[in-house]
């Protein structure tokens, strides 16, 4: 019967693939298809030697023994050259590495760094939270404790650097790592955050340095999607200031949802070959238009919109810089003021469904032109709410990690040079929140809003500003105050200690989305608004800056210079 059984059992392991495999990377798989195969082999085997001889001549207990021995015998020389073929990569001398986090990921990094073929790192123990995983091995790997024990666990161990292997961790648990972490004097790394991962936009092999984002950053934004690309796909969509960090990122986000044309109106003509040269790049199908303009140009915006028609306008050119527009009034108001005018009203004129101004937490009880400047901005938004079918809507946040001009490359740069970091005041604190989830969200409130709303995006804890400067330091691996020195250097013009996102006057409510809430703002008299306007435009022709500050303290009187408060004001809390 052996010929029989061995037909049989050629036939069977043809059909479940057992020569397709790779003995190299035999596993778990392989072993259960090697099972499948024997079980269903042996059993025909069974059957046909049944209906040939009624198995006389062959004893019941050859087939479970088959069976067995057919299962050693095919699953044990694939994992033995396995084992051969690993075995000197389990012996190269790396970096002795902590990883912390035991779940799924650590287990994936671990396995992958065992496989490394150039032995960077050697895997030496675990460090989880979770009670019921320590004392057990994962790849032969230790679990030694929770995340407490990381010090001890560096000195006892000999550890060369710490891999985070929690790409699920909020910012939050991140930081309590990295407190953790950097008093032990080796470095750390990290693996790439789960969006990251999900998106296909990183690999769970790409350690890298641990980022500001990660210890800043926020939980992932979950939005309705849905709404959002029914509210812009097929339609004609303009920014302006579409080549600045809010406006690019804007683009980005807009060009996925397959809207009729992307119109970008941008002064810079760098940053507008630059956001045109990429979103070409990773948009081939787009429909896009980049248009060399500026808001402050009334003739330039009306030619576009005539043209153009666009369905839905994002308002994102201004000026932002807090100290050099204290002394630029009257860029500041024809920029932020004028500008916004300017594309607000030929947006109702041109039809555009729906208008949304970028603006600003300094715009709450401004202490600098930059906060007025954008809180009169808003103003002229909600004067035009109503005057045509045009819903026109306002997305109120904070500062953006990473954009230009902003904080955080300066002290990247200040760290670079060898310091000093200079920080204006060991009190001063900030909101923040990532370039994408800013942009997403104004995308989501343009859904939402019915018209004449100001939506304020939640930001979470505000952070300060000596924090920040203490954290990029040591991620360069420095020491604060003994590698690069701190030099607190007194606030600057119109700077203030704390931002608000809201008026005390200004009540919250809820939104359908927990990251979006809604200020019921404050009313300006049309009457107000229609004589300040053309006397600020008069104004600012004649350069007469005393009656342009005359005029935006008519329509901003809480517009309070930080020097007359001592830059300090208390921050609104939402039982306000």
């Amino acid at each position: 019967m052996l010929p029989v059984v061995m037909l049989v059992h050629v036939g069977v392991f043809v059909y479940f693939g057992l020569y397709r495999g790779v003995w190299r990377f035999a596993s778990i798989p392989d072993l259960l298809r090697i099972a499948k195969a024997v079980v269903v082999g042996m059993a025909i085997s069974a059957v046909v030697i049944f209906m040939i001889t009624r198995m006389v001549y062959v004893p019941r207990s050859v087939i479970p023994l088959s069976a067995l021995l057919l299962m050693f015998l095919l699953g044990g020389p694939r994992f033995l050259y396995r084992w051969f073929k690993d075995r000197r990569f389990y012996d190269l001398a790396g970096k002795n590495a902590l990883i912390v986090g035991a779940g799924k990921a650590g287990e994936m990094l671990v396995r992958d760094l065992l496989r490394d073929h150039q032995g960077q790192y050697e895997p030496v123990a675990f460090v989880d939270d979770d009670t019921r995983k320590h004392g057990r091995e994962i790849h032969g790997v230790r679990v030694a404790g929770a995340i407490e024990r990381i010090p001890g666990l560096v000195k006892k161990l000999n550890i060369d650097v710490i891999l985070i292997a929690v790409p699920s961790a909020t910012s939050s648990q991140m930081r309590q790592i990295v407190d953790l972490c950097e008093p032990c004097g080796v470095p750390f790394r990290t693996l790439p955050r789960l969006e990251d991962l999900v998106s296909g936009q990183a690999s769970i092999k790409e350690i890298r340095d641990v980022s500001i984002e990660d210890l800043l950053g926020r939980e992932t934004v979950k939005l309705h999607w849905g709404s959002i690309t029914d509210g812009l796909r097929g339609k004609t969509v303009l920014v302006t200031g579409g080549g600045g960090s809010i406006g690019s990122e804007l683009c980005r986000q807009i060009a996925g949802l397959q809207p009729a044309r992307l119109i970008i109106f941008e002064r810079s003509e760098f940053n507008l070959y630059s956001i045109d040269l990429e979103l070409r790049r990773t948009f081939p199908g787009l429909t896009l238009s980049t248009v060399l303009g500026d808001v402050c140009d009334p003739a330039g915006v009306n030619r576009l919109l005539k043209a153009e028609r666009p369905a839905v306008i994002f308002h994102a050119a201004a000026y932002k810089h807090v100290p050099i527009l204290e002394t630029q009034l009257r860029e500041a108001v024809q920029n932020n003021v004028l500008g916004t005018w300017t594309v607000a009203s030929l947006a109702g004129q041109y039809g555009c469904q729906t208008f949304v101004l970028i603006s600003t937490d300094k715009a709450v009880n401004p202490a600098n032109i930059m906060g007025a400047s954008k809180r009169a901005a808003e103003i002229c938004c909600q004067y035009f709410h109503g005057a045509s079918s045009t819903r026109y809507l306002v997305v109120r946040f904070g500062n953006v990690l990473g954009s230009a001009g902003s904080v955080i490359p300066l002290f990247q740069q200040q760290i670079a040079r060898g310091g000093p970091v200079t920080v204006t005041d060991p009190e001063v604190t900030r909101y923040f929140m990532t370039t994408a989830e800013a942009a997403q969200l104004i995308l989501q409130a343009s859904v939402i809003g019915e018209g004449g709303e100001i939506f304020v995006l939640d930001m979470g804890e505000p952070v300060k500003i000596s924090y920040l400067a203490r954290q990029l330091i040591l991620l360069s691996g420095k020491k604060p105050d003994e590698d690069i020195e701190i030099v607190y250097t007194g606030l600057r013009p119109g700077e203030k200690h704390y931002e608000e996102l809201f008026h005390r006057d200004e009540a919250l409510v809820e939104t359908g989305h927990p990251k979006i809430l809604l200020a019921r703002s404050r009313t300006v008299e049309k009457e107000v608004v229609e004589r300040a306007v053309p006397t600020l435009r008069q104004a600012a022709m004649d350069t007469d800056d005393a009656k342009m500050k005359e005029v935006l303290q008519t329509l901003v009187p809480e517009h309070a210079p930080a020097g007359q408060s001592g830059g300090k004001r208390r921050v609104a809390t939402q039982g306000d």
